[in-house]
This record gives C-alpha cells, structure tokens and sequence, in this order.
C-alpha cells in the first residue's frame, strides 16, 4: 500500500504541476482580478524611494513601536480603523530590489509543493480505508482538495478584499488540479475489502 500511495503522490503531483502550468498560462485563469498599477513608473519610484525591505505590507499601519503600551495599541487601532473607512486600504506585497518574476527555483518549489499536497492527498485517501467505488474515492480527494483551497482563498477575499473573480478562478483552478489528484490516487489506492476481491 505505501508504494501505491507515493506512486500517487508523484503521479498525482505531476498531473497537478501539469493543469496549474496550462491553466496559468493558455486559460487566462491566472490574470483574471488582476489589474496593472496605474501611472507605474511614478508608483513604482515612490516603492523605491520608501521602500527598503521586501515583505508584506498593510496599510493604514497602527504607526506604534514595539514597546507600545495596551492603551496606546486600542487608540492606535482605533485610529487607524477610522482611517481605513475613509481612505485607502489594503495589503501590499513587495520586493523593492527586484528578484520576482518566473525563476527555474519557482517552478522547482511549484513543483514539489504540488507533489506534497497530492501525496498528502493520497495519505487520507489510504487512511479513508474501504470508501466504496472509484468515484467515492475521487470525490473524498476532491472534497478535501477543495477543504484546503477554502483555508486561504475565501479568508483573503474576506479580510483583505481579494476580488471575488479572482478568488473564484483560483479556487477552481485548485479544485480542478485536485480532481485529477483524485482520479490518479483513486485508481491506485482502494480500501482493504476492495484490495481483498482484486
């Protein structure tokens, strides 16, 4: 069975890197919500004059240090809760001094994470045990891809505002590379009554 499960995962992971990288690039999926920086030139030398250190950016900010009393932390968010009502908002993420773009080492990290997540997959597939058929055995994959696709997409789109279209095109996009997961991993792993008539 344990080679039938990280035969899954490799397969699985594959076929997953694979639907990411023609959906990414042939069905538009991955641009949909996405719009370019108005007037770039000036925003992105304002980037680069203010900011020096990549991460992730949220703003309005609080404008506290980290030696902050409780009372100046409640006035702070209070402030700058008033702020974001009226004003920009947002989350940004940067990297000043270049280094983004598609990079071999990306796509390296795509793909191991993809054959992680089908491998992972493929583990509760095989601790399900007996699920009936092969398209109960798909659907479990699916439905626990689509568990995790929920994790993140849905809690950006509430928190930070992510675009609904791009939220949705996203999710699908997963739950489709999950879904082939699912018909890979379903017809390598069966439960045990299942593996005993084989």
């Amino acid at each position: 069975m344990a080679k039938r499960v990280i035969l899954a995962g490799i397969v699985g992971g594959v076929a997953l890197f694979f639907w990411l990288s023609i959906a990414h690039i042939f069905t538009g999926l991955a641009a949909t919500g996405i719009r370019e920086l108005p007037n770039e030139p000036a925003v992105l030398n304002a980037f680069q004059t203010y900011i020096q250190e990549p991460g992730l950016y949220l703003f309005p900010g609080t404008g506290l240090g980290p030696n902050a009393t409780r009372e100046q932390q409640q006035a702070a968010m209070q402030e700058m809760q008033k702020k974001a009502d009226t004003g920009p908002s947002g989350i940004l993420v940067i990297r000043p001094k270049g280094g983004g773009g598609l990079t071999p080492f990306r796509l390296i990290h795509e793909f191991i994470l993809n054959v992680v997540q089908a491998l992972l997959l493929a583990i509760l597939l095989a601790w399900a045990g007996n699920l009936g058929g092969y398209a109960s055995r798909v659907a479990f994959v699916a439905v626990a891809g689509f568990f995790g696709t929920c994790c993140t997409n849905i809690q950006y789109w509430n928190w930070y505002s992510f675009p609904t279209n791009y939220t949705i095109a996203y999710m699908f996009t997963d739950f489709v590379g999950f879904l082939f997961v699912g018909l890979i991993a379903a017809a390598l792993i069966r439960g045990k009554t299942a593996s005993a008539h084989a």
